[in-house]
């Protein structure tokens, strides 16, 4: 079974950021263990008795208000980022990055992050079809980060089976999202990190994080379908979402 890992960065509510994220990886389950045994393996330098008491959150990492990051230097801080997001750029090949960027303002009056969750849903279906034409005929499931929205996330993935997405139906999950306490998976932990390098992309203009795991995003043709940034703000964005699909169209 693949399985996709996603958590989000930015806030629905925040005035003060225009976007939100929803982001994460797509591994094979056997591929689980072995980026929790990497992520261990850092979390050991910070509690060499008890790693496991150590959880990777990127916000607070970069913040570095809160035990063990608050006794860090800025550039101590983001080498931490940098450390987990290696886990997925040394991973292997098969260790797909997926993420949803939305422009808040260019939907007012939409959740942004329904949006986003729908999007990467089809995605992530997309894939499962292209990798079963290859041979592979495993099956896709979803698990998030614990969050108030699991309720209303589970009915939309439930109405994706049987009513479809924009796009058209999901055929390829084989449950209903599982939700889980990200303390308790390091893969949700690294989902957070690939959501917020993401977010830094977009929000900031900060490409350090991003860039460590670019090449990771699922890719076919020549177009990133792992990445999409939704916005009306600027049709001639030169994003790596947006400007692989404007390269594809004039390939035509």
């Amino acid at each position: 079974m693949h399985l996709l890992y996603l958590d989000d960065a930015g806030s629905a509510g925040n005035k003060n950021e225009e976007y939100l994220v929803l982001g994460g990886i797509s591994v094979f389950e056997a591929q689980a263990s072995f980026l929790t045994n990497e992520l261990d393996k850092i979390a050991s330098g910070f509690s060499a008795t008890n790693p496991h008491d150590i959880e990777f959150h990127a916000s607070e990492i970069f913040a570095r208000r809160v035990a063990p990051w608050d006794k860090m230097t800025k550039d101590e801080a983001k080498g931490v980022l940098k450390a987990v997001l290696g886990v997925l750029a040394n991973s292997y090949n098969s260790a797909k990055a997926f993420a949803c960027v939305v422009h808040k303002p260019s939907y007012p009056g939409r959740d942004p992050l329904q949006m986003a969750f729908e999007d990467i849903c089809s995605r992530f279906d997309r894939y499962l079809s292209r990798l079963q034409a290859e041979g592979d005929r495993q099956r896709g499931m979803i698990i998030l980060d614990e969050s108030s929205h699991e309720t209303t996330l589970q009915g939309m993935a439930r109405n994706f089976r049987t009513l479809g997405t924009q796009w058209g139906v999901v055929r390829n999950l084989a449950e209903t999202p599982l939700f889980v306490d990200s303390r308790a998976s390091r893969c949700v932990q690294l989902a957070d990190h690939v959501a917020y390098a993401v977010f830094r992309r977009y929000h900031a203009a900060d490409t350090s994080y991003f860039d460590l795991i670019a090449s990771r995003f699922d890719s076919h043709e020549n177009v990133m379908h792992g990445l999409s940034h939704k916005q009306l703000k600027d049709p001639s964005c030169m994003c790596p979402a947006c400007l692989s699909r404007r390269f594809a169209r004039t390939d035509v």
